[in-house]
Formats: structure tokens, C-alpha cells, sequence
């Protein structure tokens, strides 16, 4: 012998059926994405909702506008609401791609009665689930929306008190 191994044809018919789940799959997931029925997420009603808009200040700051009605809902001071502050960059570059220049179309918080809060870009039609970034960067857009605090849900918890869920209250 020659020292080299009798190299033996991979089997066909693995390929060929490895072949045909690949390709079935990707069919299956196109036809879903075009069909339009794909889930909407969790479905509920708003609890509290409101429309604002975000102004920088010449200081850092930045200054959170009732869209409805023009007043200041609260002023951020320089060097905090880091997570708010992102995300808010984030939407605002997606927004210079689509909206024209001048129009100060607001962002819509909506407090929903399953407990999440989303941040919605009325120019794009983006969607900010903020429970996907923890309840604390969550708490920090709920307090803007003036719904009360947040509270442990006395039915989800167990003798020591872990694994509270969340809950939103209707008043203070």
C-alpha cells in the first residue's frame, strides 16, 4: 500500500435532502414574510399615551415638549438620561433620511395595559419596544408619561418576593 486512505463518493442522497430543507425553509419564510400575516406582537390597549417633541438646549440639555399643547413636560440636564438620549439619536438619524427638512413631526409614548412602554416615530413609523432594554431605561420614558409609578404586581410574586413582574398604575 501507498499509505494513502481509499476515499469513498460522499452519499447522494444526504446532500440531495440536505438541498431540499434548505431550500423548503427559505420558500416557507418568504412566502410568510409576503403573505402580510406575520404577528404584530402583543396586542393590548393604551393605558396613557402622549405625543412629544425633543428640543436640545444650548446648555446640553434637552428639553421634552408636549406636542398637544406646547408646554415642557421636563428638562434633562447635561450628562444624564444617557439611555433616552440614545435612543432618541438613533431615531433622529433613521428620521434625516425620510423627513423633510423643517417638519418636526413628534414621537408618540404610549403606556400599554399589559405593562409595556413603546416609543413610536410618527415620521418613520419606527417602533422602540423599551422593556427589550430593562425596566430601569423603560421607567425612564414611563415618567413621562405621567401614568404613576411603578409598582410590584402583588399577584406575580412568590414567599421571598423575587421574580416580581411589573405593573403600571393608573394613578399615583
Amino acid at each position: 500500500m501507498s499509505g494513502t486512505a481509499a476515499r469513498r463518493p460522499f452519499p447522494l442522497a444526504p446532500l440531495i435532502g440536505a438541498g431540499l430543507l434548505i431550500g423548503f425553509s427559505i420558500a416557507l419564510a418568504a412566502a410568510y414574510r409576503l403573505s402580510g400575516t406575520h404577528d404584530l406582537g402583543p396586542q393590548s390597549n393604551a393605558l396613557a399615551a402622549r405625543e412629544l417633541r425633543f428640543a436640545d438646549q444650548a446648555d446640553g440639555g434637552v428639553r421634552v415638549i408636549d406636542a398637544g399643547d406646547g408646554h415642557t413636560v421636563a428638562v434633562l440636564p447635561p450628562g444624564t438620561n444617557g439611555f433616552l438620549r440614545a435612543t432618541l439619536r438613533g431615531l433622529a438619524r433613521e428620521r434625516r433620511r425620510e423627513e423633510e427638512p423643517g417638519l418636526q413631526t413628534p414621537f408618540r409614548l404610549t403606556a400599554w395595559t399589559d405593562g409595556r412602554v413603546t416609543l413610536d416615530d410618527l415620521a418613520t413609523g419606527r417602533r422602540v419596544e423599551l422593556e427589550a432594554f430593562g425596566q430601569t431605561n423603560e421607567a425612564v420614558f414611563a415618567r413621562l408619561l405621567e401614568i404613576g409609578p411603578v409598582r410590584a404586581d402583588p399577584m406575580a410574586a412568590d414567599a421571598t418576593g423575587a421574580g416580581q413582574n411589573l405593573a403600571r398604575s393608573a394613578s399615583p
